[in-house]
């Protein structure tokens, strides 16, 4: 199972995961980034492209 973190602290909203692994990652009502943690059917390719665009490097995936 993969475990996804966004270091809130980082995030700067840019929404380029949200672009890359919309199944992961959304924009709320808000405009602030939420996404699935333990997402199970998830392109792994998607996923990796999400971290790769993230322009502040606050995305990481852990295999537990």
């Amino acid at each position: 199972m993969m475990r996804v973190t966004v270091d809130m602290n980082l995030c700067q909203t840019h929404a380029q995961c949200v672009f890359a692994a919309p199944e992961v990652f959304a924009l709320d009502e808000d405009d602030a980034l939420v996404y699935d943690a333990t997402p199970d059917d998830t392109d792994p390719r998607a996923l990796d492209e999400a971290i790769r665009a993230c322009p502040v490097q606050a995305i990481t995936v852990d295999e537990t």
